[in-house]
Order: C-alpha cells, then structure tokens, then sequence
C-alpha cells in the first residue's frame, strides 16, 4: 500500500494497514511531510517513486513500532495542549497552509501563545508508571524524532526516538516566553532539546496518561482531534510493516 499526501493521509493509512500482513509506502505529497522526511525520503513524489520501486524489486520490508492513544496510531508524534492549538488555529485556516506552508504555522503558534492559550493555569497532569507531573501545559509525544521541520531545519527534541524504540515524551511546566525561546532554540540547533528546571524529558516510554477534570486539546500526527479529558498512550512494538524506500543509516 502506497500513501501518497501529508501526513493527515499517512496516519489513516497507517491506521489501515497496523497489525495486518500489508506493507506500507511512504510518497511524500503535502506541506511539510515530517514523517517521510524523518525517514531521510526526498520531499519530491517522483524522486521516492523510484525509491520505493528500488525497495520493493529488493523486497525491502521491516517491522516497525507506532504509538497509539485512545486506540488511534500516530506514526511520528501527538501533542497535548498549546501544540494542538496551533494546529487547530492553522486548519483553520486550511486554503492557506499548501500555500503559505511554515509562515502560517509560525503565526499561528504566535497568534495562540500571546492570546489563545491559558499560559498561567496548568491544562493537565501526565503519569508514566509511579512518577506523576501534576502541572503541564503542553506535552509531546514522540515516536520518531525530530517533532517538525521549520523549513529545512529539524525541530530536533529526543534524537534517541526512532520506530525501534519506545516513545519519547517531553512536557512543559512552563510557557514563559523566555522558557519557550530557549528550549526552542536548542531544538533548532540540533543535538535534542536541553534540559531546562520547566521541561520533563523521558525516553523509551512504553505507556503513559494525561488527564485533567476539564478537556484539553489534542493533535495527532498533525491533524487536530479535538478535546477530551484523558489520553492513554502506549507503544506497540512491530505495528506496522513498512517498505524501506530510504536510507539505512
């Protein structure tokens, strides 16, 4: 199975195909592509043709784990809280974003920052086994690294988190501008995101929980969900069988 488009149409196909004998192509055909791009694919649909017909004359197929929450697979990452809301604002907005593409995503993520999103009253708590962060304003969860691209620039957070390993999970307890900068700023210059007193980062995660008394948003692999008051993550090693149209190392 070959999906071509975003990374909207990839979750669902990815969706389709999890724990089932189908194999599954990546064809980068959106605005961003972070998982094919993740993958080292070029983000050009002809290029990864013959890619992808390299890899199946090869018979070049592995295993690889995904990330499910609430039930639903995601095949690089979900975000909790202010991410969401970006999104929300950026689909919002849907005529714009092939067009307008990385600039619509850097307002939008102004626009919710400075007057959409609750910066001083925490939005949920996030357990993973017996730890628990009572006060958390905006949680990623990661299955393969990096969280986005800006750009050509990787959003670089966890570099440990690839599809052979558990999820990577990185949460906030704190949007202070200065707090945002500089975590941010350390993602942009690669190496993983600095530990910082306002960040909680675990790797290799095989289960966790954010819940709350009131919803919050959630977005997965880049489409907006919605809002709800509790979100059970678990990884599921070997998933999903994908064709290895890229570079092994």
């Amino acid at each position: 199975m070959i999906a071509f488009g975003g990374d909207g149409t990839l979750n669902e196909v990815a969706t389709g195909v999890a724990g089932t004998e189908t194999a599954l192509a990546v064809l980068p055909g959106g605005s961003t592509n972070v998982f094919a791009r993740t993958l080292g694919m070029p983000n050009d649909a002809i290029a990864g043709v013959d890619l992808i017909v390299d890899a199946l004359n090869r018979n070049d197929i592995i295993p690889v784990g995904l990330g499910r929450v609430n039930g639903r697979y995601f095949c690089f990452h979900t975000g909790v809280g202010y991410d969401a809301m970006v999104v929300k604002r950026v689909e919002e907005r849907a005529s714009l974003k092939r067009y307008a593409g990385h600039p619509l995503f850097v307002a939008a993520a102004l626009q919710t920052w400075a007057r959409d999103y609750d910066r001083k009253h925490p939005h949920f708590s996030v357990a993973i086994g017996d730890d628990v962060i009572p006060r958390a304003f905006f949680t990623i969860v990661l299955n393969t690294n990096p969280y986005t691209f800006l750009g050509n620039r990787p959003f670089d957070l966890v570099p440990g988190a690839d599809l052979q390993h558990g999820l990577a999970v990185v949460t906030f307890t704190s949007l202070q501008a200065s707090h945002i900068i500089r975590s941010l700023g350390s993602a942009l210059r690669g190496g993983g995101i600095s530990p910082a007193p306002w960040l909680d980062i675990r790797s290799d995660v095989e289960q966790l929980t954010v819940t709350n008394d009131r919803p919050f948003p959630f977005q997965v692999d880049g489409d907006y969900l919605g809002e709800t008051k509790s979100l059970d993550f678990q990884h599921v090693p070997d998933a999903m069988r994908l064709v290895r149209s890229f570079p092994t190392s």
